[in-house]
């Protein structure tokens, strides 16, 4: 495959100025976040990109709860209004990112589809781009947008077998308010290999695209052979960061192959015609903890980001950052994970903040040997209007290898932190029968691989184990250890469908 061109300088995109979104769709959407049907209540969406739909294996599909017990919605390829058709191993679902794209204050969904097949092209991927209106999603009659690859399609590239397109999404909103969406691709290949990945930054209303990889003017490290650029994608309104967990470290004793990077960006475009870059690294830039670069580290794999307000600012003008470390070794314990956070500037540089690992003085919990802590991330800010504290800016670490007893390998759980400040302050943790409800413990639940985040609560689904257990639950972001949750959702109850395969892999 032929590396992908990407703009040399060019003059600037116009993402200052913002097309006035059309009047008739903004009729009547309140602008709440995270609202498909514009009535200022938070929908829930929950993701099962394994689900059989219409008979297809695998093909994928999201569950949209409306907030204030308004009903739910069953969205798929084979919705109305949804281009193209459910097929087996699609997987649509597979990430997702919601953010209002047209600016008519209703919440819209762009569904990553990375299994999709392009004619007979394998796994070529697709982001597919679903408005919400105050007749729900897809009931406004504003149809959908496709994002591809290929001559015929709206992102650079010609599409190629296992490119995953829509692999890892986010959005967010810029500082001179323009919608955008962040598709990474970590299967393309180019001059210097297989799978060295890039992301296509969308923007605008009118869904302008730039293409990003790691070549491109300004961005970190070089593009090789199995970096998977775009991998991994966290965003605020300030800023987003990409993961290439799959980048190698040159250390004095080697070359440490999957070591992991992650590069950030400012979402408006330079004078090069790309989201500007503000910094790469890897573990080496942490500041504390180990700092050695290990193969399989996979530093990046996970990401997670809030927003945040410093003293003395007037808004949230910052970001903090976490990065999941599933594959570090601590001394001859394989695989127990870490987390290091940070706090990006408005001004675009970075200090880093923690190493988080289960062997930390205070924090619940002991690194073991496969733990993965660090697998998944979540993180929010509760109180977003104030400046953020240790109890305010959270995060929450899914750790799906722990187990507590021999009988219930890989049973899983979650780890509740604080975002800021001393990891071993304020931590809490839930597990199958310890908070997380469980008609049956079981091995191999893997709780800890569905975690999602709003400033009010934490999800976490139980996508595997017994069906009995499957579920999602949400639960106050100060939840003690073993804390009960506030709500859940399960198949077969309050009129989401009974069939599931990985009911809540996803959710937010």
């Amino acid at each position: 495959m032929a590396a992908l061109a990407i703009a040399g300088a060019a003059t600037l995109l116009g993402q200052a100025v913002v097309p006035a979104a059309p009047a008739a769709a903004a009729a009547g959407c309140a602008g709440a976040q995270h609202d498909f049907n514009g009535d200022g209540i938070r929908d829930t969406v929950i993701a099962d990109p394994e689900a059989t739909v219409s008979g297809k294996e695998r093909a994928g599909q999201i569950h949209i709860v409306y907030g204030g017990d308004k009903g739910t919605f069953l969205l798929s390829q084979d919705s109305p209004d949804v281009s193209d058709a459910a097929e087996q191993g699609d997987q649509f679902g597979f990430s997702y990112a919601v953010y209002d794209a047209n600016l008519d204050g209703c919440s819209d969904i762009a569904v990553g589809i990375p299994f999709e097949d392009v004619g007979t092209v394998k796994d070529a991927g697709l982001v597919h781009l679903i408005h919400g209106s105050t007749a729900g999603v897809t009931g406004g009659g504003l149809g959908t947008v496709g994002f591809r690859q290929g001559s015929d399609g709206k992102l650079a590239g010609g599409y190629e077998a296992e490119d995953w397109v829509g692999y890892a999404v986010a959005a967010g909103r810029s500082a001179t308010n323009i919608p955008f969406l962040v598709i990474g691709a970590p299967g393309e290949d180019g001059g210097e290999g297989k799978d060295m990945g890039m992301f296509h930054y969308v923007y605008g209303i009118g869904y302008d695209v730039a293409h990003v990889a790691q070549d491109s003017t300004g961005v970190w490290e070089d593009p090789e052979p199995n970096d998977r650029f775009g991998a991994s994608i966290a965003a605020t309104d300030r800023h987003f960061v990409v993961g290439a967990p799959g980048e190698s470290t040159a250390t004095s004793s080697g070359n440490r192959e999957f070591a992991g990077g992650v590069v950030a960006f400012r979402p408006s475009i330079n004078t090069y015609g790309i989201p500007d870059p503000l910094f790469g690294m890897g573990q080496g830039r942490t500041g504390t903890g180990d700092t050695t670069a290990q193969t399989d580290d996979q530093y990046g794999a996970a990401l997670a980001m809030a927003p945040y307000r410093p003293a003395g600012a007037t808004s949230n003008t910052d970001s903090l950052l976490a990065v999941g470390v599933p594959g570090e070794d601590l001394a001859t314990t394989v695989d127990a994970g870490a987390v290091h956070t940070y706090h990006i500037k408005a001004d675009g540089t970075v200090t880093p903040l923690r190493w988080i690992d289960q062997n930390q003085p205070g924090v619940e919990g002991e690194a073991e040997p496969g733990d993965f802590f660090g697998r998944r991330l979540a993180a929010a800010n509760t109180s977003p209007s104030a400046p953020g504290t240790a109890a305010t800016m959270r995060l929450a670490v899914g750790v799906p290898g722990e187990e507590s007893t021999e009988e219930f390998p890989e049973e899983g759980g979650v780890q509740i932190l604080p975002l800021l400040g001393d990891p071993g302050t304020g931590d809490s943790w839930i597990a199958p029968g310890d908070g997380i409800p469980a008609a049956v413990r079981a091995p191999r639940t893997l709780l800890g691989l569905g975690l999602g985040a709003s400033p009010t609560a934490l999800y976490v689904g139980v996508p595997y184990g017994p069906a009995g257990n499957r579920a999602v639950h949400a639960f106050p972001w100060t939840t003690p250890n073993g804390g009960a949750p506030t709500r859940t959702w399960r198949p077969g109850e309050a009129g989401i469908p009974a069939e599931n395969a990985a009911f809540g892999a996803l959710l937010s």
